[in-house]
């Protein structure tokens, strides 16, 4: 739990950094096709030639996930966190308004038919009314960028579609071969939006500073690789009441990083719209503990 809270929670300062002066797209491109390309590679080491073999369904469905957490989850919370003071969100705000995915997932839960505790909607509603205190104008040079916090929301949104959908459709069995195609799908639509967007024609590695290299090597390794590692074991060795627990201490250890480290503003705003979203969020880990695991697989935010 250690290793999800602290890696999982400091990624969102590690898209910051790697943006300063690599293009935000391309950089995730990047991110997801290493990490996928050497979870391929140690698994079919480990499993022999037929450790990654699905049907055209699985692999369907993997890379329909893999787009939607990826390339629209992933990517537009990059897009979010790059560009100028004032313009860019800071990452702490990205990891508080992230932290509503839970809360999104149940809302479709709901618009599918499925029943939630009273409790539940309990903990949407408080935790959105903290989203609405978070971007709310408060007419000051500290405010929250509106239109990076409507990104993320975009973003949250994504992932909880693709987390909504990758408990109801005919996934890979194994979890690490579906993260293996998750990735690289999500890798290619972010390659060929970065192309688009003119981000490769602009892109000189000799202008990539040592800083943002390494914090795209961390993002690699701490946040796609080992955090999710952890994860899945524990998805698999401990009670989800305390697995689901990142949902709420993920974005604390971003704002206090981002405010720690790159000096983020911390206003009584922030804080109070922070802890209404994670208060929303905690209310509806506990009343969700009992159900069932396949509406739970996934429910993670935009950040592996």
């Amino acid at each position: 739990m250690i290793v999800v809270y602290l890696l999982w929670g400091s990624t969102y300062l590690a898209i910051r950094i790697t943006v300063e002066t690599l293009p935000p797209l391309l950089s995730a491109a990047l991110r997801f096709a290493v990490a996928g390309l050497i979870l391929a590679a140690v698994l079919r080491l480990r499993r022999g030639p037929g450790a990654l073999r699905v049907d055209r369904r699985q692999l369907g469905s993997a890379a329909l996930v893999g787009v939607l957490l990826l390339a629209g989850g992933n990517g537009l919370v990059v897009l979010a966190e790059s560009g100028l003071p004032g313009v860019a969100l800071p990452s702490g705000i990205a990891a508080l308004l992230v932290a509503t995915v839970p809360l999104l997932v149940v809302l479709l839960r709901s618009a599918s038919g499925d029943r939630p505790p009273l409790w539940t909607f309990a903990g949407v509603t408080v935790g959105f009314a903290g989203l609405v205190l978070l971007v709310l104008p408060a007419g000051n040079s500290d405010a929250v960028p509106l239109v990076g916090a409507l990104t993320v929301v975009a973003a949250a949104t994504s992932w909880s579609v693709g987390s909504f959908l990758s408990g109801r459709i005919r996934m890979p069995t194994d979890p690490f071969v579906a993260t293996v195609y998750e990735m690289l799908a999500g890798a290619l639509v972010l390659a060929a939006v970065s192309a688009g967007r003119g981000e490769l024609s602009d892109f000189h590695p000799a202008q990539v500073s040592t800083r943002s290299w390494l914090a795209l090597g961390y993002l690699m390794v701490a946040g796609s690789l080992v955090a999710f590692t952890a994860y899945v074991w524990l998805l698999h060795n401990a009670p989800i009441s305390l697995v689901s627990t990142y949902a709420y201490v993920n974005p604390a250890v971003a704002v206090a990083l981002g405010a720690l480290l790159v000096a983020e503003p911390i206003t009584p705003q922030v804080l109070l719209g922070g802890a209404v979203i994670v208060a929303g969020v905690a209310l509806v880990v506990s009343t969700e503990r009992p159900r069932r695991a396949s509406a739970r697989d996934h429910d993670r935010g935009p950040r592996r």
